[in-house]
């Protein structure tokens, strides 16, 4: 018996990623034109989904390109978006805005390279991004047990989730491939011997978007 239900659809394509800056919250400018298209095939397939079984809630975080997938979700669905700054992204500090090449090059790596030393001044560990990720996602997930939960999330807030219902230590050098619109899905199971367990049903699912979306930005 499925209990708790919880969808990920990453953020469409974002200006930030077509540009290649790390899109903090003073430089994100939202979704291209493509990432639009990609989140409201993500939609269609949910609102699908969403006759069946209805979502409790949606979810966002605070930067441009989350509260336009949000709304995009949340108009498709009928639902309110609820948004929360523990669902916001890493702090990128000083690299907010900046090339990522040239941020990679500053640090000897992305964020995932030295999980517990910042990769530009100001910005969070990876490790502690992860350990604050998660620590808000176990929270949520105790205040709404038995809800379905639909999140308009960044692929680190993904990849936050799996660390957590995995129980991934710090540290580790892997990882998960996040694609954008893509869709992950946890479901608290709970048998008939009253044991409970989270199973991870799909990851980063990207079958909707098959056709022109898929297509690269000019």
């Amino acid at each position: 018996m499925i209990t708790t239900e919880l969808v990920f659809v990453r953020h469409g394509e974002a200006q930030c990623n077509v540009d290649g800056i790390v899109g903090g919250p003073t430089t994100c400018t939202g979704l291209t034109g493509r990432g639009r298209a990609q989140v409201t095939l993500a939609a269609a397939r949910l609102t699908a989904d969403h006759r069946i079984a209805p979502f409790t809630a949606i979810y966002a975080g605070p930067r441009i390109r989350l509260q336009q997938t949000g709304e995009i979700l949340s108009q498709a669905l009928g639902l309110p978006l609820r948004t929360n700054t523990g669902l916001d992204g890493p702090v990128h500090g000083a690299a907010d805005g900046k090339p990522w090449t040239e941020v990679k090059t500053a640090a000897g790596g992305g964020p995932h390279a030295h999980p517990d030393q910042p990769w530009a001044e100001g910005s969070d560990t990876w490790n502690g991004y992860l350990q604050r990720a998660s620590s808000f996602l176990r929270d949520l997930i105790t205040r709404h047990q038995g809800d379905r939960l639909l999140f308009a999330a960044h692929g680190e807030t993904v990849i936050a989730a799996h660390t957590l219902l995995l129980g991934l230590g710090p540290g580790t050098h892997a990882s998960f491939t996040t694609s954008h619109a893509s869709i992950s899905r946890w479901q608290h199971h709970r048998n008939r011997l009253g044991q409970h367990r989270w199973l991870l049903d799909c990851h980063n699912d990207t079958a909707h978007l098959a056709g022109p979306a898929a297509e690269p930005t000019p």
